[in-house]
């Protein structure tokens, strides 16, 4: 070390293994141009100094060396060196660009959350209940045009068969129902309660458990049928819907079914026959205990006679595997 330089702290030489990659580019030549931050007295010498002994193999003087001659590390050196300002344009850009994708985050945040809100189930059943309607629609347009059809071959078969055939042939058509019929009879008239009709549960209960409330049921239906046949009932038909050989009523989940048609309270049973006897045989006399029964539930039969009723013919039905016996 010198010492013709007072001012000038000595310091050891850094070892090429410790000496830094990257070299400063404001101070890259040699250690000459440093001065000293230390506050140093007026007519200090830098002989006393010069003549201090140091140990060279000393780590602590290494680093208080270090501190006091290279306090900036040399890589926060170069990087003061370079200073970059950036542009208005870069600036308002970058903001414009973040405006919009907030906006647009917004955006599609609120559609999300309206389609959570939003029930899919509504929209699946409003569009099944369309296509059941316009699938009811098509099968009784289907229906009726099949009534048409068997009515025009009858009329053609009448001038082609002699009169025992037809006679024939005719009651079998009445007794299966297949032709419209007409005569006297009597009509009966069911209906659920009004309270079922009042209730806003979405359900419609048909069993008197739980404290729900009594509905006309398939069953029910079934009784009354079958009282008509055995009073002696030649056609019956219920809601407009005639009953033929394969015409068969029952309930499918909570709706009622006379063959694939779905019908709903009130429910018209209409047969032709002997009038007076019909009435009498479904009279509150005759039937008391069902009477009973359905008043507890506030259910009540109006039987009313009738001189001219008009049936329409039961829906055909194909016959696959019967075949005449020979």
């Amino acid at each position: 070390m010198s010492s013709n330089r007072p001012h000038q702290l000595p310091s050891f030489p850094v070892p090429d293994e410790h000496a830094p990659v990257r070299r400063r580019a404001l101070f890259s030549k040699n250690n000459a141009g440093l001065q000293s931050h230390h506050v140093q007295r007026e007519g200090m010498s830098g002989v006393g100094i010069s003549n201090r002994r140091r140990k060279l193999g000393d780590d602590s003087l290494r680093l208080i060396d270090d501190l006091t001659n290279r306090p900036v590390d040399p890589l926060f050196s170069d990087a003061r060196l370079i200073q970059h300002h950036p542009s208005a344009f870069s600036i308002w850009s970058t903001r414009i660009i973040v405006f919009i994708i907030c906006i647009a985050v917004g955006f599609l945040g609120s559609l999300f959350v309206q389609q959570l809100q939003a029930d899919p189930r509504k929209a699946v059943r409003t569009s099944l209940a369309n296509e059941l309607t316009q699938l009811t629609d098509q099968l009784q347009s289907t229906s009726k045009d099949v009534s048409d059809l068997r009515s025009q071959i009858e009329q053609e078969s009448q001038g082609l068969t002699d009169n025992t055939t037809s006679s024939t042939a005719l009651n079998d058509e009445l007794t299966m129902g297949s032709v419209a019929v007409q005569g006297s009879g009597i009509t009966l008239t069911l209906a659920d309660p009004i309270a079922a009709s009042n209730d806003n549960s979405g359900s419609l209960p048909r069993e008197n458990s739980s404290g729900r409330i009594r509905v006309v049921t398939d069953a029910d239906l079934q009784i009354w049928v079958s009282l008509l046949w055995r009073s002696g009932a030649e056609a019956i038909s219920i809601n407009g819907n005639r009953l033929g050989v394969q015409t068969s009523v029952r309930t499918a989940g909570e709706t009622i079914l006379v063959g694939v048609k779905q019908i709903q309270s009130p429910y018209t049973i209409e047969a032709i026959g002997d009038k007076n006897a019909l009435a009498s045989a479904l009279s509150a006399s005759q039937q008391q205990s069902l009477y009973d029964s359905f008043a507890e539930a506030g259910i009540y039969p109006q039987v009313s006679k009738s001189d001219d009723l008009t049936l329409n013919a039961a829906d055909p039905s194909d016959v696959t595997y019967a075949r005449r016996a020979e």
